[in-house]
């Protein structure tokens, strides 16, 4: 029998603030902005990092240097890779400024605050941008309309954030765009996800280890890893990940 629902469902525009980000922490201090696109497996297997691939811009090449550097020197990154140089010399907006530089960023997940999101039914729909220390999130929720300022408290709550809803509207389409997100999962990827989610993997301190759900589903930890991650991409961003 299908778990779907009908229904309009919500869709919102977050405006937040949480600690431990690194992206906060720069555009807070630097002119500019980021954009956040997709999370990526974990470069060395059986580590707790993960690999997100992002944009930053500015107006000009040393307002993004200046960014790059301030968030290479966090203490809260790893490595970062960068992928190449964008201008936008006839008017292609490839990103808000008129600078753009794509890269890759080795960070700790749990300073992330989508899991929380996700946890409590906020399903995540455009890249999510930074600026002035500050993240827009551009979200989906499936859920009764009279239940999101619960849930918005539940991940503030969870992550230490500071949430304010900068939008609402309700928007046909809302649950179908989430089923479809999910259909996009592999059978693995989505019995990994949702026995996470069931098991709290995603709640604030976490309910369950990593090498727990791996014991369940009986497939090796970096196994479980891959899962999680590809299925979390593909939330996040469907366009991020093939497979």
């Amino acid at each position: 029998m299908s778990d779907r629902m009908t229904g309009t469902g919500t869709r919102l525009t977050l405006d937040l603030w949480h600690p431990n980000c690194w992206a906060i922490e720069a555009t807070g201090r630097y002119p500019g902005g980021i954009l956040a696109h997709a999370i990526y497996d974990a470069p060395t297997a059986g580590t707790e990092r993960s690999n997100g691939l992002f944009t930053a811009y500015g107006n000009s090449v040393a307002e993004v240097e200046e960014l790059l550097d301030a968030i290479a020197n966090s203490e809260l990154t790893g490595d970062v890779l960068e992928l190449q140089e964008r201008f936008d010399p006839r008017g292609e907006r490839v990103a808000p400024g008129s600078v753009a530089r794509e890269f890759f960023l080795e960070y700790d997940p749990s300073d992330m605050v989508c899991p929380k999101l996700l946890e409590q039914g906020f399903v995540h729909s455009a890249p999510t941008q930074i600026e002035r220390g500050r993240e827009t999130w551009q979200v989906w929720f499936a859920g009764p309309r009279d239940e999101i300022q619960d849930r918005i408290d539940a991940v503030a709550e969870a992550s230490g954030a500071d949430i304010n809803i900068a939008s609402i509207s309700s928007a046909e389409g809302a649950e179908p765009e989430r089923g479809r997100r999910l259909d996009t999962l592999t059978r693995s990827q989505r019995q990994a996800f949702e026995l996470a989610r069931k098991e709290g993997y995603y709640r604030w301190p976490r309910q369950v280890s990593t090498r727990e759900l791996a014991a369940e589903l009986d497939i090796s930890k970096t196994t479980l890893l891959e899962h999680l991650r590809k299925a979390e991409a593909k939330l996040l961003d469907p366009k991020g990940v093939e497979n």
